[in-house]
């Protein structure tokens, strides 16, 4: 039972995720929350009743590379000389 206040989400409840941390293993890639969900980096969860909650993290679109201009251009080429 969590002793925190205010109370953590249990592991059904909506935001479980926001649960306390009380064992973090940064370097294994994953959390032991409060309500005994075990949250993985990848965003990914394994519930204390065995479900996988597969990882959802958002998509984000990739920065396209700057073009060259003039300016960089003349950068470059006077680095160079």
């Amino acid at each position: 039972m969590c002793q925190h206040q205010p109370t953590c989400p249990s592991s059904d409840a909506p935001g479980h995720a926001t649960a306390r941390v009380v064992a973090a293993h940064p370097d294994q890639g994953w959390s032991l929350l409060c309500n005994g969900v075990v949250l993985f980096e990848d965003t990914g969860e394994l519930l204390p009743d065995g479900q996988v909650v597969q990882p959802h993290r958002p998509v984000t679109p990739r920065p396209r590379p700057a073009r060259p201009t003039a300016v960089t251009t003349a950068i470059a080429t006077a680095i160079a000389a």
